[in-house]
């Protein structure tokens, strides 16, 4: 069934993300990780914005952010998200929907001291989504900050992970004369079997 060259060989769906993935690390010049992240508000209005995708734990997506920016408040709000990866090098893209939840265990820790020292010091001055007067007052905060937390400093409570549990997975590949290949797996919650079906262009 899974049948266009070595594209779409594997029958799990998380493998067969890490396969391109893998891929696109290869091929694309700039964050091949990068994600377009789509939440709604509370009236049902879309946003979109570009994160990093960071981990794939078992059979779920992560990426990191402040809890108290639009996007976390309308994550918060819904418990469900859509993202897309697009590697325009490979002619390829993957859709995924899903339901979410916090990580801010271990690995949002791990995560966050990964970073470079001022990429941790930024995540505690700023108050992510909300106005700001000027550039000026934002770095006069990432001073303030960088005096108070020394070399070292642990992640905020207010910033962290979110964990994706996908329940849809499509893939895309580029065809001749716009005749895509396009396969979606679906299954009803994280714990069913999934489903595969091949769909038209």
């Amino acid at each position: 069934m899974l049948n266009n060259g070595n594209l779409f060989l594997e029958k799990d769906p998380i493998s067969l993300f890490k396969k391109w993935m893998d891929e696109a690390v290869d091929k694309e010049i700039n964050d091949p990780n990068a994600i377009a992240l789509s939440t709604v508000d509370d009236s049902g209005f879309p946003n979109v914005r570009m994160v990093l995708l960071k981990d794939i734990d078992g059979e779920d997506f992560l990426f990191y952010t402040n809890y108290g920016s639009v996007k976390s408040t309308e994550i918060s709000g819904s418990q469900k998200l859509a993202f897309v990866i697009h590697w325009k090098s490979l002619r390829r893209q993957i859709r995924v929907r899903g339901l979410v939840e916090k990580e801010e265990g271990k690995l949002a820790d791990d995560y966050y001291s990964s970073r470079s020292l001022k990429s941790r010091i930024g995540a505690w001055a700023s108050e992510q989504s909300k106005p700001i007067e000027s550039r000026k007052l934002l770095l006069k905060s990432v001073e303030k900050f960088t005096e108070e937390l020394g070399e070292n400093p642990k992640r905020p409570k207010f910033w962290g992970g979110f964990r994706i549990k996908p329940i849809e997975i499509e893939f895309w590949a580029d065809g001749p004369a716009r005749l895509h290949d396009r396969y979606r797996w679906h299954r009803v919650k994280p714990s069913s079997d999934w489903t595969i079906t091949r769909l038209q262009p």
